[in-house]
């Protein structure tokens, strides 16, 4: 089932469990994959139009910790943190993603970037533990703030070339 969407990111849910991202970008992978994971670049991108950065932390290796965090519009904190399960540089990563506002609701998010003609297809498979934590992330208003964020890394990423 695919859900209607406000930018160029398609959304899809495979199973009761799953939400698959997908989206094109202009950019090499490699240009992609450091803007995803450099924290001055991420602080560039991560809140798209829904508010500012306050802190990006993160250790990129196998075991390691990230951490995001932005005032949103409204004046109010959100937070997400995570653990990285395998990193293959420029290709793939497996973490953690817990939202701090529900932190029973974990999901394991794999990032995977594949490259034709210059052009990078990202797509992020977020594999919640039961349905009810999927239908929260969905209906959480999520993907007006991934569309516009989407957006965003697409430009830090061309401004690298």
């Amino acid at each position: 089932m695919a859900l209607a969407t406000k930018g160029t990111a398609v959304v899809t849910l495979p199973s009761d469990t799953q939400i698959l991202i997908t989206r094109e970008f202009d950019a090499p992978k490699h240009l992609v994959y450091k803007a995803w994971t450099t924290p001055e670049l991420i602080e560039r991108w991560w809140a798209g139009d829904m508010g500012e950065v306050k802190s990006i932390e993160v250790d990129l290796r196998v075991g390691g910790t990230w951490r995001y965090v932005m005032v949103a519009d409204g004046d109010f904190e959100v937070g997400f943190h995570g653990e990285y399960r395998e990193i293959t540089e420029n290709e793939r990563i497996v973490a953690t993603e817990v939202y701090e506002g529900a932190p029973d609701g974990e999901a394991v998010n794999t990032l995977t970037l594949t490259e034709r003609d210059g052009r990078t297809t990202l797509s992020v498979l977020v594999q919640h533990s039961c349905k009810e934590h999927r239908d929260t992330h969905v209906n959480s208003g999520m993907e007006v703030g991934m569309q516009t964020s989407m957006n965003h890394l697409d430009e830090v990423a061309l401004s690298l070339l």
